[in-house]
């Protein structure tokens, strides 16, 4: 060895397989869960896979309450609106949510459009065949009902197209940063213009 270097003392014989977790089963484990998926759909039918219909609620604060998202359940006034029983709609796949408050009435609005137009698409399956009740479907809409296997109604999403145009004289000439730039400072300086004209006001006097 040359030098004044460090000796060589290096403990390589550790037992690393105790600190290791390998996934050497995830291609059976996916197989798997698609197994448990087509299991569920098959005992579920003709109900939809993904569940109950639910709500369109807006995100939390302020950063992302433009966003529109599916909530937990419908609430009672929804379901009073759109004049549906909250022990009823829980055996036809709605969800519902006794503890959510309607804050405004567009989204109240919008929910029960939601659940009529729901109910107007439901093929509700009689109990008994041979005593069919009122509202439920004959045999014609029975044979045609097929189990869905998305969401039940997904939000739409698609964003209308932009109308392109060329910019007028007053959009080419009009400079948004300096307007900025005074809007704030005119904002910044307001207490103390108006407080130099209360005191030459008094000065006047």
């Amino acid at each position: 060895m040359a030098g004044n270097g460090m000796l060589p003392n290096m403990h390589l014989r550790k037992n690393w397989k105790r600190w290791v977790r390998t996934y050497f089963d995830q291609p059976m484990a996916k197989k798997r869960r698609a197994t448990k998926r087509a299991q569920k759909a098959r005992k579920i039918a003709p109900r939809p896979v993904a569940g109950p219909i639910r709500p369109i609620v807006r995100c939390p604060n302020n950063r992302n309450n433009h966003r529109e998202r599916l909530g937990r359940g419908f609430s009672l006034e929804e379901l009073a609106a759109a004049g549906l029983n909250r022990r009823w709609a829980r055996t036809v796949g709605i969800s519902v949510d006794h503890r959510r408050k309607n804050r405004n009435v567009e989204a109240l609005q919008q929910n029960v459009q939601r659940l009529k137009e729901y109910r107007s698409k439901l093929i509700l399956f009689p109990r008994k065949a041979s005593k069919p009740k009122d509202g439920d479907a004959s045999e014609e809409e029975i044979k045609m009902a097929q189990q869905l296997m998305g969401t039940v109604m997904p939000i739409d999403k698609t964003v209308p197209p932009m109308e392109v145009r060329a910019p007028t004289e007053d959009e080419k000439k009009f400079q948004a940063y300096i307007t900025l730039r005074r809007q704030w400072r005119r904002a910044k300086l307001q207490g103390m213009r108006e407080k130099k004209a209360r005191e030459a006001a008094e000065a006047a006097k």
